[in-house]
């Protein structure tokens, strides 16, 4: 008994592929792979990085082979006066200030789509202070840079969810720390 009589386009082809049992074969890899990830990262096995945001301490990063898919955490070191680099990014970012004062500039995204795609940042930032014990939200697609407070030093513990694993929030920046521009467009432009 056959079940489909179309002889059209939908049966034609003589390719083949294994797709869904490559699919398979990966996933029982990453479940036994996943048992050998750890738990528990130490202090000295967090990596420092001098970023285009400044100094900053890795401390969930999915190099770093722990268990942990899905949210990234840093802690970032700002010098009295000192100001991040500008950029933006598809997902909300929350952070902690641990130490120090400041304040972070944003520039908030204007999107329209009823007749075309329309993206545009606030020609002006806003400017949120913050001070030790607070917490800063970023919505997502906002440009944000954290300025300390000229008399003494920050440090920030900022997280996020890590969609760009799946291929669809890669970063964007605007400028270095320090302010040098990285695009020839202005920072409210949210660069090319």
């Amino acid at each position: 008994m056959t079940l489909f009589t179309d002889k059209g386009p939908a049966l034609s082809g003589t390719k083949t592929a294994t797709f869904r049992a490559d699919d398979v074969a990966t996933g029982d890899e990453f479940r036994k792979a996943y048992e050998s990830k750890l738990n528990v990262v130490a202090a000295e096995d967090m990596p420092w990085e001098k970023s285009a945001d400044g100094l900053i301490k890795h401390l969930v990063h999915h190099k770093l082979d722990t268990r942990e898919m899905c949210v990234e955490a840093y802690m970032q070191f700002l010098k009295g006066g000192e100001r991040s680099g500008k950029h933006r990014h598809m997902w909300e970012e929350v952070i902690f200030v641990v130490e120090g004062s400041g304040y972070d500039l944003h520039w908030d995204l204007k999107f329209d789509c009823l007749d075309a795609f329309q993206w545009e940042w606030a020609p002006e930032p806003k400017a949120y202070g913050w001070k030790r014990g607070d917490y800063i939200y970023v919505p997502p697609f906002t440009i944000h840079q954290h300025v300390a407070a000229d008399h003494e030093d920050a440090r920030l513990a900022e997280t996020w969810h890590q969609i760009e694993q799946v291929g669809i929030g890669h970063l964007r920046r605007s400028s270095r720390s320090g302010g040098q521009d990285i695009y020839s467009t202005s920072p409210a432009s949210g660069g090319r």
